[in-house]
């Protein structure tokens, strides 16, 4: 349960964010916790300054790294979490991260060093804590980087799509474009507004489930936590103003759909999914196409596509990245300092030793 109190500065700290993260706002976050942590393991990390939220991330104790036993404090993010920074307001990231750092000195327990999971090395959380942890002889190391695929403003959609796929590729989407119109009616709609978001939701959930998502057993209305938590932060998200949704449709019939985060400077591409019936005709895709339209947006910078590294689909269309980081921190005093450095080194060399 979170505390009224605590919603209500949360909407104006997300407001005034010095880097973006809709993952961690009330609107996410809090269904989050209730369908993933019902016995309230998860500790939410905030910094109030005279009465004013200024700084918010979810914390735990964790005890699998990499596959060991190896106990420390983390981050809390989940698999439909797509970005760790935490949110801080403008002018008090230092504050934040030298108060918490401390705090995980005096609670560390049995804890061997702080973790954050999918940080971007763009945000002021990854500067912030590299600055400090330099001075004040903190070992921080960046045990894991990977770049997925992100949209930069700067050029036209058409502009966009001339330089990153060849003219042949082009002409192969137009015609299977036009091999759509044939069969029946395209249409394609974009929507930021909350009227008739229930019936987009249900639909984007039945499409998802109908393909190889819901033979496996992965899909988000294959149990009942991911599905009532895609419900309820999409809603969210449209009544804050925070939701961007996409439909192509044939016949009537939804045969591609995507949703996407609206968090300024960003935009977060939160879940896709297509009708594998049309698979030829790459209906995925051709609505990727009419996603670029984000480059239209003046409040957006960057759209990151919170996609795996190495997607093949939207690599070939979205053709910047956004580097993100998994960094582990020394924290306690001297010696657990040291054997949090001596592992988290061994794992940063595994992880160099993959490369």
């Amino acid at each position: 349960m979170i505390a009224p109190l605590l919603a209500a500065g949360w909407a104006d700290l997300a407001r005034d964010a010095a880097t973006a993260n809709p993952f961690h706002e009330h609107w996410f976050l809090a269904p989050s916790l209730a369908q993933f942590d019902p016995d309230g393991k998860i500790l939410l990390a905030t910094l109030v300054e005279d009465g004013r939220l200024v700084a918010l991330m979810p914390l735990w104790r964790d005890t699998d790294y990499s596959g060991h036993y190896l106990p420390h404090l983390a981050n809390w993010i989940h698999p439909n979490c797509f970005c760790g920074e935490p949110l801080v307001a403008r002018g008090h990231s230092t504050s934040f991260w030298q108060q918490l750092l401390a705090w995980c000195d005096r609670n560390q327990r049995a804890s061997l060093f702080l973790h954050l999971a999918c940080l971007p090395t763009d945000g002021l959380a990854f500067g912030t804590l590299r600055d400090l942890c330099a001075d004040s002889g903190r070992s921080f190391a960046p045990v894991k980087l990977f770049e997925r695929a992100a949209l930069r403003r700067g050029v036209s959609p058409d502009e966009h799509l001339s330089r990153t796929l060849e003219k042949k590729r082009r002409k192969e989407l137009a015609r299977k474009r036009r091999r759509l119109e044939e069969i029946g009616k395209l249409e394609f709609s974009r929507s930021t507004q909350s009227e008739g978001i229930d019936d987009w939701i249900d639909g984007f959930l039945t499409l998802e489930r109908s393909g190889w998502k819901g033979d496996r057993g992965s899909s988000l209305a294959s149990a009942p936590q991911t599905e009532a938590l895609f419900r309820e932060s999409l809603f969210g998200a449209a009544v804050e103003g925070r939701l961007e949704r996409l439909s192509l449709q044939l016949d009537g019939k939804p045969i591609a759909m995507l949703c996407n985060f609206i968090a300024p400077p960003f935009s977060f591409g939160f879940k896709t999914a297509f009708d594998e019936a049309y698979r030829k005709y790459s209906p995925g895709t051709l609505l990727q196409v009419e996603n670029l339209a984000l480059l239209h947006r003046a409040d957006i910078e960057l759209s990151d596509s919170c996609a795996v590294p190495g997607n093949p689909m939207i690599e070939q269309i979205w053709s910047d990245r956004r580097e993100m980081a998994m960094v582990s921190i020394g924290i306690g005093g001297t010696l657990r300092r040291a054997i949090g450095a001596l592992l988290t080194g061994i794992e940063l060399r595994r992880e160099e030793a993959r490369r």
